[in-house]
Formats: C-alpha cells, structure tokens, sequence
C-alpha cells in the first residue's frame, strides 16, 4: 500500500483553510514556515491569460531528496513508505530544505530543526482525516492509498503540472485533477 495526496485543482478556491489547520496543527507561531502552501499562479499572455492555485505539501515520494541528504537520519521513510522526519534527531543543517523540490521541509528558525508534514499521523491512528483534507470546504484534497484514490478520482489524474518539478526523479504520491492552465506554458506565482 503507497499513501498519498490527491488535489482536485478545479474544486480549490484558493481560500488558504487547509494551510491555516496545517499551520495551526503544528502550532507555529512565527510567520514563514507552511507544510502545506496553497499559492496562485498566473500563466499565459494577455488578453489569454489563466490564474489556478496549488495546494501542495509533502508528496511523500518513492524517491525523496530530502532523505538521500540527510546527514543523521532525522528524514527518512517509515514502514507505510511515508516520508517522516525526527526532530530529536535533526540538526537544523536545512540540507533537505535544500533539496526537496515541492518545498515540503520547513526549517523553523526558533527551534533550529526542520519539520514537514506527517500526514497528521496521530490522528489518522483514531480514524481521523489529516487535519488540510478535513478542513477543505471545497473537498478539494483527500489523502489515502494511492490506488484507492485513483480508482476513486479517475484515470486522468497527474502528478506534476507547470507550478511544481518533474515528477520523474522523486515520483511523489501525488495526485492531482488538473485546470487546463496548469498543464503547459510557463507560470507566474501571483503575489495576493
């Protein structure tokens, strides 16, 4: 079983609840650090320009950079294939800051360690949704066993589109049903 994300791209409304109950979850009162992002972007020339947003998170990859760079093993992938990360362990060098092409790894400056999403793991033990899907209004996002989700959300899923990396190095578990702007061109983020 391979857990992961999936993001209806045209359901979001770019209202931001999944990163504030993600943000808030961790409890981060400095301004900076968001495990989840949820950001807009424009594409396109004018007068045939296009805006979608992105939420996005840790994509919990088959091949994560974050883990192949950390020098004490404080990234790593648990038994489920998910990507964790142990703060007693991190050192705060940033080196899957660095790395990590979706910018999953935050580095909180008050601690000098890095956290990430977890898939809000204790919760999910009690039954629980990760806090981001539950708190979509929109059931934009969903979380589970890739196959499950697929099956659920149809063939015409993609796991990379123009505001994120090539998915072909890491391979994320990530799913995503695309807004047509989203899948060529080149994209612009849009300062709000």
């Amino acid at each position: 079983m391979t857990y992961g994300f999936y993001f209806n791209m045209q359901r979001c409304i770019g209202c931001g609840a999944c990163q504030i109950a993600c943000k808030d979850k961790f409890d981060f009162q400095e301004c900076g650090p968001r495990p989840r992002r949820v950001d807009t972007y424009e594409t396109g020339d004018f007068p045939n320009c296009s805006i979608f947003t992105m939420s996005i998170g840790c994509n919990h990859c088959d091949n994560p950079a974050c883990t192949a760079v950390c020098p004490t093993g404080a990234m790593f992938k648990n038994d489920e294939g998910l990507v964790l990360h142990d703060d007693n362990v991190c050192i705060g060098c940033q080196s899957c800051v660095n790395a990590c092409p979706y910018s999953a790894p935050q580095y909180i400056e008050s601690k000098n360690i890095v956290q990430k999403c977890d898939t809000c793991h204790a919760l999910r033990e009690i039954g629980e949704l990760p806090i981001c899907v539950a708190a979509c209004s929109q059931r934009a996002l969903d979380f589970g066993d890739v196959d499950e989700l697929r099956a659920k959300y149809g063939d015409d899923l993609v796991s990379e589109c123009v505001a994120i990396e090539s998915a072909s190095t890491t391979n994320p578990n990530l799913l995503i049903l695309p807004r047509e702007a989203s899948l060529s061109g080149e994209c612009f983020p849009v300062i709000l």
